[in-house]
């Protein structure tokens, strides 16, 4: 199989979707490696060394798109890329269709097979290729509250550790998933005063157990979110319905009663955000102000450690590249049932739930498609 990796071009996406190691597994296997060049100086790989392990290094982007029998990206096609996408062809990259029917109805209009990162599901029900992002954008998050309290930026002026003799940040974590999880372990670990939301009741005593007591576990409700809310020095949302939209569970109401100069940092703002007043925000512009209260959401936040990022997403996801490129999608997907739960269109037919929901759209099992 011919394989493309295109450089990204999403606002601060430093990204790529294989490293030179990626690379070299795949020609060992006898596939086309077809890499844009430029595609991995972001995050530090020159084209030398995608070309050193066999890769075809093309300067012409919609080359790489018209000779690819699969497209790996990491984010999703953006509008200007849609028109190099060929019927039947394959892309495999985190796709979020659920926050954007102009997204969805575009890539249906191409025909193509979309497989997303974000709701590859396996015999457990744990998201493999969402974990590492996940890991990654969970700590990147406490890391941005803290720059973001500071007076610089219209901060409280808080510092999230405190000193002896006075009292550290209030965090409100909402949600305690793989984001949740690593955000509350970095908070604590800092020495913030972190309180973790979540409806599962199971997911609470995991966190309450490994955290050894050093963060509060609250059960989800809104009562208690809105109260919460009222004494964060911070807000991360981390909620997830796989495939789905966010639920909103921060109102605009709750926002304008915080703290002034307190921060939201939204993880989920990939899948339409958690908290009613956020917009998606860039690496360029990453912040707003509305009711005093600073907003953060940026939908790739891992673009902003690259390297750490590129290596953590291929490890995760050169098995399953490797899988399809050997045997083809609908092969690969028989076999593999986490492969099936990844598709999310074929043929110009939605093929996820989920997404179809999201829209009040009608969809068919991907192999029926």
């Amino acid at each position: 199989m011919i394989v493309g990796v295109p450089r990204e071009i999403k606002e601060g996406e430093n990204r790529v979707s294989i490293t030179p190691a990626g690379v070299h597994t795949l020609v060992l296997d006898r596939h086309t490696v077809l890499v844009e060049k430029g595609a991995g100086a972001g995050s530090g790989f020159t084209d030398e060394e995608y070309a050193n392990e066999g890769a075809e290094v093309v300067d012409n982007r919609r080359s790489v798109f018209a000779r690819s029998d699969m497209i790996v990206k990491v984010k999703e096609p953006l509008e200007e890329e849609w028109p190099l996408l060929q019927s039947g062809q394959v892309v495999f990259t985190y796709l979020h269709l659920a926050s954007s029917q102009k997204l969805t109805m575009g890539l249906l209009r191409q025909k193509i097979t979309g497989i997303a990162y974000e709701t590859m599901e396996d015999k457990d029900g744990r998201l493999p290729l969402l974990i590492p992002m996940s890991e990654v954008a969970g700590r990147i998050s406490v890391q941005v509250a803290m720059r973001f309290l500071e007076s610089d930026y219209g901060g409280r002026g808080v510092l999230l550790s405190g000193v002896p003799g006075v009292a550290p940040a209030e965090v409100v974590i909402i949600g305690c998933g793989i984001v949740g999880l690593n955000a509350a372990a970095i908070a604590s670990g800092l020495g913030a005063h972190v309180t973790v939301f979540d409806v599962s009741h199971e997911r609470l005593r995991y966190v309450d157990d490994i955290m050894r007591g050093c963060v509060t576990t609250l059960y989800s409700t809104p009562y208690a979110i809105e109260k919460a809310v009222q004494y964060a020095d911070v807000v991360i949302g981390a909620v997830l319905v796989p495939g789905a939209r966010a639920p909103v569970l921060v109102t605009e109401q709750m926002v304008s009663r915080m703290k002034p100069g307190s921060v939201i940092v939204d993880v989920s703002i990939d899948q339409g955000g958690t908290v009613e007043t956020m917009r998606p925000t860039s690496h360029a512009e990453p912040i707003y102000k509305l009711h005093d209260v600073i907003h953060y959401a940026v939908p790739n936040m891992p673009a902003s450690v690259p390297r750490t990022a590129t290596f953590a997403l291929t490890n995760a996801t050169l098995p399953y590249v490797r899988a399809i490129a050997s045997a083809g999608i609908k092969k690969a997907a028989e076999k593999d049932l986490t492969i099936a739960t990844g598709i999310n269109m074929r043929r110009g037919t939605l093929t996820h739930q989920a997404v179809a929901d999201a829209f009040k759209m009608k969809w068919k099992a991907w192999n029926r498609a």
